[in-house]
């Protein structure tokens, strides 16, 4: 109830703080737009120079272009304030009808000065709050909320992944419109030409920005510091900005049932007979034993181990009473893409959670609730971040034999990685997958289909949903490199190898195996002298 009150009391300041901040920038920009005193003389040439008119119009145009390029950046920060004030009236007139105040406390239109005031104490509580005038003290050295940089044209992170880079253009368009956003705050705050009163300042634009640093404390807001060229050769200016965070607000409470939610895991094959032995396995024991609202679906390419695959199908059935498979046979060339549509479009019964799934791949049942909850028609999709497995022969090459697989299975940086590049364990619902069209069923063999599907869902109105699982694992099998491929092919392909080997300290102590194996060889020796 404090928390909803206190929400309450805060809707009419920021509501106040809006409409200052809008009338604000409009003086601003009034005032920039005002013809010059008397008293601020160009630099002119002399008035029998040779050259007099060349100059008088040089300049001219020079202070033209200035003031044209500072007009046009002002009217840009007026109309995204002018958009973003039309867009929080709404919010807080649905926040309004949403939560009505028990007190009957309403926004204070006619007193404007006291929300913007009562705003503004909480903006400054917040800064306050976070570490920007003074530091904090820390448990340890990793509690340390570590800054990323940025210039104009690149930001520079420290987590990256696999696929993101250490230095790297912004791909997601918030974040590029995030920095420019700060950039631009930051060249207004500059230019503001109530700062020396009517003395005379440069102008400056988004080139003398040299670069910033900016990091995110998620209960508290975002602090932003930037570096501009001065006025002279070592001088700089430094504005210093933060985006504090609101209360949180409730968007929705449900329940939600699963018991009748049924998930039809579609597997495309060809031969590995004896992968497919090791997934029925996982399968019998998470999907039928514990979770029990499952459906297998087999699609299988060729007839080379087909008698194999469909043994190995008919005795789980038989031992644990299972019923829901379906076996589909190919007489044609492997397709992933062709296998998981034909699953998925084969299916009769009502609408059903599909999850497309590789034989390499391991699951618990904790995962399947996820796919479930994590899927909704018409809403929702689930791409999931796996955990791909490094070589169990590096990991546990110092220990007297490999561990069983249920104990390989440990989420560690020095067992393997999350597989962030790789899009083709999904969780939709069939109807959501044919109203997408599909796969691209022209894509053969492995790779290519699954970003692309990827793709249509981004390109829809569907909600993505994409985020580490830390019951889905990616089993490692070795990495073939044919000898068909160019030397450039090659060397690539070797280079994805030792990536899904091993870690980058286990490949470390590989290449430097005989340099610690000598030094080992001395510490005994020195040892048995004394």
């Amino acid at each position: 109830m404090m928390l909803r009150r206190g929400f309450i009391l805060f809707l009419p300041r920021l509501a106040g703080l809006l409409v200052v901040a809008c009338c604000s920038v409009s003086i601003v920009y009034m005032l920039a737009c005002t013809p010059k005193g008397d008293n601020q003389q160009l630099a002119l040439p002399r008035v029998h120079s040779p050259t007099a008119k060349e100059g008088y119009e040089a300049i001219l145009q020079e202070q033209e272009e200035q003031h044209r390029n500072y007009i046009v950046s002002l009217k840009k920060q007026i109309a995204q304030l002018k958009a973003e004030l039309q867009g929080r009236s709404k919010q807080l007139k649905n926040v309004q009808e949403q939560y009505p105040d028990p007190l009957d406390i309403r926004l204070d239109h006619s007193n404007p000065e006291k929300a913007q005031a009562n705003l503004l104490a909480f903006l400054h509580s917040q800064i306050d709050k976070a570490e920007v005038h003074s530091g904090i003290k820390l448990s340890t050295e990793y509690a340390a909320v570590p800054f990323e940089s940025f210039t104009l044209q690149k930001v520079y992170q420290l987590e990256t992944g696999l696929t993101r880079h250490p230095e790297e253009k912004p791909v997601r368009k918030d974040k590029r419109d995030e920095l420019i956003e700060v950039i631009e705050l930051a060249v207004g705050s500059l230019n503001n030409p109530e700062r020396d009163g009517n003395a005379k300042h440069r102008v400056y634009t988004a080139s003398d920005f040299i670069e910033g640093i900016y990091r995110t404390e998620k209960d508290k807001g975002t602090l932003y510091e930037l570096t501009f060229k001065g006025d002279a050769k070592h001088q700089f200016k430094k504005i210093v900005l933060f985006r504090p965070f609101g209360p949180v607000m409730k968007v929705k409470n449900e329940n939600v049932n699963m018991a009748d939610t049924l998930i039809n895991v579609i597997v495309p094959l060809a031969k590995r007979a004896s992968k497919f032995r090791q997934f029925m396995q996982n399968f019998r024991e998470m999907g039928i034993r514990q979770d029990g609202r499952i459906h297998l679906t087999v699609v299988y390419f060729g007839k080379e181990q087909m008698k194999e695959v469909k043994s190995i199908l008919e005795n789980t059935s038989k031992s644990a009473n299972f019923k829901n498979f379906t076996f589909i046979q190919l007489n044609e060339e492997f397709s992933r893409g062709k296998g998981l549509d034909i699953g998925a479009r084969f299916w009769k019964g009502n609408n059903v959670v599909l999850f497309f799934c590789d034989v390499d791949i391991y699951f618990t049942a904790e995962f399947l609730n996820s796919c479930r909850l994590n899927t909704q028609p018409g809403k929702k999709v689930f791409y999931p971040v796996l955990f791909s497995q490094y070589n169990p022969s590096i990991i546990y090459g110092h220990h007297d034999s490999i561990p069983p697989l249920e104990q390989q299975l440990i989420i560690k940086k020095e067992t393997g990685f999350w597989r962030d590049f790789g899009f083709g364990m999904t969780c939709q619902y069939r109807s959501d997958f044919l109203n997408i069209g599909g796969f691209d069923l022209d894509i053969k063999g492995w790779g290519g289909e699954d970003v692309h599907l990827y793709r249509k869902y981004l390109h829809s109105n569907l909600i993505v949903i994409r985020t580490p699982v830390r019951g889905l694992f990616h089993l490692w099998h070795e990495k073939q490199c044919p000898d068909e491929l160019t030397p450039e092919q090659y060397k690539m392909c070797m280079q994805s190898k030792a990536m899904n080997e091993a870690s980058h300290g286990q490949l470390g102590m590989l290449v430097f195996k005989q340099e610690i194996e000598t030094h080992l060889h001395r510490q005994k020796l020195s040892s048995k002298k004394t």
